[in-house]
């Protein structure tokens, strides 16, 4: 995977970043989901490193990048936190400002990232989520039994951290699965390294960290900006017309009192549109990027 591309590791001020970076052109930061690496690229990234320079990290607790201890507060995996790494490594790399494109998890930190540094954000693309304080806010019976495991993450330590790790690849495999997507449709090589990382006990507990915050520090974060605070920049949003997302909202209509600019479509797709359909979501973020 990643043919062409630097493997490089840099290191912000609260982690150190594992990441890979191809191309040239105007920069693009592809950042992953849960439970997944910056492999999810795989086959968006080459595509995108003929006209813009990628670079792919994994978010600080997942993959390769470190995994700084929890704490009662849960803020080292706030997304503030997590977004700071990212404006960190961009500038380490030459780029004082870049595009930045988040799937999931990824998403969550992409939209801290445009509040907190908007000066920094050229443009953002979010794949198949909507705001986090929607989420809890929205919560029902049916988003509940799909992302049960939002809940299920942000029970106090070390209950979820213990029984994941009685068989974390069992775990991976559900959670990968568990939105209908049939396992071979991650690349081969993405997969193992999906499983290579998630056999680390200190990526369960991290990953775990990240729901916490999601439900404590950040929805404090998100709501102090939501009246103040809006994304300036062009926004763009696509999801999956197969998956909850699709299912349960209007995502742009949900997204409009969070952004000044925002636009977006669903994909035939489940939750993964990155593996799922590479060349639909390719050619929907060039078009957006190049625009």
């Amino acid at each position: 995977m990643f043919e062409g591309f630097e493997r490089e590791r840099i290191r912000t001020s609260g982690a150190e970043i594992n990441l890979v970076r191809g191309g040239e052109g105007p920069s693009v930061l592809l950042l992953h989901g849960y439970p997944q690496t910056h492999a999810m690229w795989n086959a968006v990234a080459p595509r995108l490193a003929e006209r813009f320079t990628v670079v792919a990290a994994d978010l600080r607790g997942y993959g390769d990048s470190s995994k700084p201890p929890g704490r009662e507060d849960h803020a080292a995996y706030s997304k503030r936190a997590m977004a700071q790494d990212m404006v960190e490594v961009m500038q380490q790399l030459g780029s004082e400002s870049f595009a930045v494109v988040g799937h999931d998890r990824g998403g969550r930190v992409a939209h801290r990232l445009v509040l907190d540094h908007p000066d920094r954000v050229t443009k953002a693309a979010l794949l198949d989520i909507i705001p986090t304080r929607e989420v809890f806010a929205r919560t029902d019976k049916a988003l509940a039994t799909s992302y049960y495991h939002w809940y299920f993450f942000i029970q106090p330590y070390d209950l979820p951290e213990t029984l994941i790790g009685a068989d974390p690849i069992y775990y991976l495999r559900k959670k990968l699965g568990g939105w209908g997507t049939a396992l071979d449709t991650f690349a081969p090589d993405a997969l193992i390294e999906y499983e290579r990382c998630f056999r680390d006990p200190e990526t369960i507990h991290a990953s775990c960290e990240d729901y916490r915050a999601a439900a404590s520090i950040d929805l404090e974060h998100d709501e102090a900006d939501f009246d103040e605070n809006r994304i300036e920049c062009p926004l763009l949003l696509l999801w999956g017309a197969n998956g909850i997302m699709g299912k349960l909202y209007d995502v742009v209509e949900v997204w409009r009192p969070y952004a000044s600019d925002v636009r977006g479509k669903p994909i035939d797709t489940g939750h993964f549109l990155a593996e799922e359909r590479a060349e639909e979501t390719t050619s929907e973020l060039l078009a957006f990027l190049e625009g």
